[in-house]
């Protein structure tokens, strides 16, 4: 289980078992969180962006990108809770 700011979802805080954005943390993966649909390097390369992909996939009623990922008792407050504080 991730247990740094680093291995959680700027977006959304779905843990993510490999760093977003690299052992760097400059270097992103491009690859798409499950929960949110963001992909790491793209729009949550900036601080706006992050707000608004977030703003955006709230809107929406917070949807799982891959919904066959979502764990049975998922708790939308409780993983927001685990977006690193500067991308807040």
């Amino acid at each position: 289980m991730p247990n740094s700011p680093e291995h959680y979802c700027r977006v959304c805080g779905l843990p993510q078992a490999d760093l977003p954005w690299g052992d760097d943390g400059r270097c992103p993966t491009y690859e798409i969180c499950d929960c949110c649909g963001v992909e790491f390097g793209y729009e949550d390369a900036t601080l706006v962006g992050v707000k608004k992909a977030r703003s955006d996939w709230l809107a929406k009623g917070a949807p799982w990108f891959a919904p066959e990922a979502r764990p049975v008792n998922w708790d939308l407050e409780a993983q927001m809770r685990m977006i690193p504080l500067e991308f807040c």
